[in-house]
């Protein structure tokens, strides 16, 4: 099993989807426990003095005007975390947790928190043990934190609330720590507010997404070329001099892939050869790479702006390198939130625009020359209409997701908090735009394969040598072709799979060789 090592320096991408979605193991490395030291030595010098600090020796929030005395301390930190924890609604996925709890670690790791090594530690020992904290789907604004889903992970650093095991069974945390040989933490002045205060579970489902969608794009540019096989459509307009001369770096990429999988066509090159002669290909396939290029050109974007914020350390307040110890507002999530809701715009496009290429397929006034809904009987046979209607709906869901979150913002905190981010929304929001991507992919590529196969059938015509790895992985994965009507459902859940996995990129590889 992969080992990831914290240091004080934040951690990668892989190592952030290798914890969440691998179980990877983590380790603190030795420069972090040092810093973790220091840093916790000048928290402990600021508690000893009289004048309040804020985090330390306050009260929070709207109650930060209140000096807490040293007696009420550890109950304070205690408390912070106890009131936070007040999430409502589903429970979050596994792989959210535990991105929420490593991306956590990896601030307090950095030795800007003044969190004790011990607590660390605990850290890791839950994530190592396979503990997963119930987080619930609502709880956050996005500023001062993921400050509710950050709180139901530390209170079973305190052996409170309920957790899930390695088996998924949900149990009280008590019984999961002494299970698996944890004690329980006791939050010393800072602690619990640092465990609280970061933008932790919307990076880490920024993260995951930006996986996500890059497998989705090459394989959106993989059914986007088949289709302008099963079209007859040109391939002359992905000419890379075309492309040149208009250099959005994404625009090339998509024309590349595309031109890749087509290598070796006998289908393409015939638009004026049908009874409906063409002079060019409809938007929907001559400009597919100008679109998904785009999508191309904001994920790298997003992926900036993780990679800036997985290098900070979001707490307040921070311990500088010189010892002090300052309020800030680094906890603000408008960066991570406003590419989360450019991503979700992107992935409506994205889906449009597959859509219309599949419904030109199915459409015999605008297919050239197939049959009517790639029905085997036309009229007695219904061939793919109703896969279409389920695509249609993916779409609109996609158009209602695309609308921001990070536009709105509602007070709080006795108007202490009176601006907030809305980030964990956008996340939450872009993983179910995802998940609906994927299978509008996918229903392009059940369409598109049957096509090719009916124009072989049809018209003698061989597809490219990479469409034909396409089609025989699927029909391998359990994915029927042309054919009688049948129960479709579970062989559109196999494309989805199929495209999600990454199977499809996997089969034409081989082929075209490796595609960005």
């Amino acid at each position: 099993m992969r080992t990831v090592v914290v240091g004080t320096s934040g951690t990668t991408t892989d190592d952030v989807i290798a914890v969440a979605r691998e179980s990877a193991r983590v380790e603190i490395s030795a420069a972090a426990l040092d810093a973790l030291a220091a840093a916790r030595t000048v928290v402990d010098a600021l508690a000893a003095k009289p004048e309040p600090v804020y985090g330390v020796s306050t009260g929070f929030g709207a109650l930060a005007t209140r000096h807490i005395g040293p007696e009420l301390r550890a109950r304070l930190q205690r408390n912070i975390v106890r009131s936070h924890a007040a999430g409502m609604g589903p429970h979050v996925e596994r792989e959210v947790v535990r991105a929420l709890m490593f991306l956590r670690l990896k601030t307090v790791c950095s030795g800007h928190t003044g969190v004790r090594p011990e607590v660390a530690q605990t850290m890791v020992d839950v994530l190592n043990a396979g503990i997963t904290p119930v987080v619930h789907e609502y709880g956050s604004l996005g500023c001062s934190g993921d400050l509710a889903p950050l709180s139901h992970c530390a209170l079973t650093l305190l052996g409170e609330g309920d957790a899930e095991g390695p088996d998924g069974r949900v149990r009280p945390a008590a019984e999961l720590l002494a299970e698996h040989g944890i004690a329980p933490v006791e939050l010393r002045e800072k602690e619990g507010l640092a465990l609280l205060n970061g933008t932790d579970g919307m990076l880490g489902m920024l993260i995951m997404a930006i996986a996500d969608l890059q497998r989705l794009y090459t394989s959106a540019d993989i059914t986007a070329a088949l289709t302008l096989e099963a079209l007859l459509g040109t391939g002359k307009v992905l000419a890379p001099e075309l492309h040149a001369i208009r250099p959005h770096p994404g625009q090339g990429v998509a024309a590349a892939n595309m031109s890749a999988v087509l290598k070796g066509s006998g289908l393409t090159g015939h638009f004026q050869e049908d009874e409906a002669p063409r002079v060019q290909d409809a938007y929907s396939v001559r400009c597919a790479p100008q679109v998904a290029g785009a999508g191309r050109d904001t994920l790298a974007h997003a992926r900036l702006v993780a990679d800036r914020e997985l290098a900070a350390a979001v707490d307040n307040p921070v311990v500088l390198s010189d010892g002090r110890v300052e309020s800030n507002g680094n906890f603000h999530g408008a960066p991570v939130a406003y590419v989360l809701d450019f991503l979700a715009i992107a992935a409506a496009d994205l889906g449009s625009i597959a859509e219309r290429r599949t419904d030109r397929l199915l459409d015999k006034n605008r297919s050239h020359g197939l049959p009517a809904f790639l029905a085997d009987d036309a009229g007695v046979d219904s061939g793919l209409m109703i896969a279409q209607y389920t695509q249609a709906a993916l779409v609109s869901e996609l158009k209602r997701l695309a609308v921001p979150a990070s536009v709105d913002s509602i007070p709080s905190s006795a108007m202490q908090e009176d601006h907030v981010s809305m980030g964990w929304s956008a996340a939450r929001k872009l993983r179910t735009a995802v998940a609906a991507l994927g299978r509008i992919i996918a229903v392009e590529l059940y369409t598109a394969t049957r096509a090719i196969e009916l124009r072989r059938e049809l018209h003698g015509l061989d597809p490219a040598p990479a469409s034909t790895a396409a089609v025989d992985a699927l029909r391998a994965a359990g994915v029927g072709g042309p054919g009688p009507d049948r129960f479709l459902a579970p062989e559109l859940a196999a494309a989805d799979v199929f495209v999600r996995d990454g199977e499809l990129i996997a089969a034409v590889e081989p082929v075209t060789g490796p595609l960005a």
